[in-house]
């Protein structure tokens, strides 16, 4: 008789596409206020607090896939009280590859991030 599958959450961290077709989006998603900066990722799938998330970053009218390795410094569960959607805040690392995704994010962002308009984030 073969073993019952387990229910134990798997060591190799989720791989996430998330594609942002316009800077309403990505405004949106963008966690200026995390120490290296951060994305809001929707997702229902189960994370913890510092787990690893493989992402692959799409910016609106950039052809190029940008790869990050972040951890999860935040989850929005599903019905959240604050009525925001079910997800996960993932915190950048702090090497020079991702830094470059972020100072894409924020020139591209420009005066936006200056603004008052809600977010999905914190």
């Amino acid at each position: 008789m073969a073993p019952a599958p387990t229910t134990a959450v798997s060591s190799r961290p989720s791989v996430i596409q998330l594609v942002f077709r316009d800077k309403a989006m990505l405004y949106g998603a963008y966690m200026p206020s995390l120490l290296h900066g951060g994305l809001f990722v929707p997702t229902t799938r189960s994370h913890r607090l510092g787990d690893e998330v493989y992402l692959l970053v799409a910016l609106p009218d950039d052809p190029t896939r940008y790869p990050v390795v972040g951890t999860v410094a935040w989850i929005t569960p599903a019905k959240s009280p604050s009525g925001r959607p079910q997800g996960i805040g993932v915190h950048f690392p702090s090497d020079e590859k991702t830094q470059g995704l972020r100072l894409r994010i924020e020139e591209l962002l420009g005066t936006l991030l200056a603004g008052a308009q809600p977010t999905q984030t914190l």
